[in-house]
């Protein structure tokens, strides 16, 4: 039974790229019920529903930096390189990153081949 103190959700959060579905109770920098924690960026928020403690949450995901689509944390959809970016823009936009960010992205990109080449 939730508690009347259980913070409802705002809404339902929807990856653009993946399709991931979660409710979120917070949209912002400075998730309710922390005291030092400032996000980089404006985030959709969950209480993390694995924990009794107020103060802990999971950050779903936000907007990317470039073309404002609503994307999830997961690594095949986005990344945070001082603002988050789907990766759709950065592979549109590779030259403008690190060498190692360009590695990784490869890496990625080799690491998914493999998967979807399963039977």
């Amino acid at each position: 039974m939730a508690s009347e103190a259980e913070p409802h959700p705002l809404g339902m959060f929807k990856c653009q790229l993946c399709a991931l579905t979660a409710p979120y109770s917070y949209v912002g920098q400075k998730p309710p019920d922390t005291q030092a924690v400032v996000l980089l960026e404006e985030s959709y928020i969950m209480k993390d529903p694995f924990s009794s403690d107020k103060a802990r949450f999971l950050i779903l995901g936000s907007r990317c930096s470039v073309c404002s689509r609503l994307v999830c944390v997961d690594p095949e959809c986005s990344l945070f390189y001082s603002k988050r970016v789907c990766l759709p823009c950065v592979q549109k936009n590779i030259s403008a990153f690190p060498q190692e960010i360009q590695q990784d992205v490869e890496k990625r990109k080799g690491a998914s081949k493999k998967h979807s080449n399963r039977p």
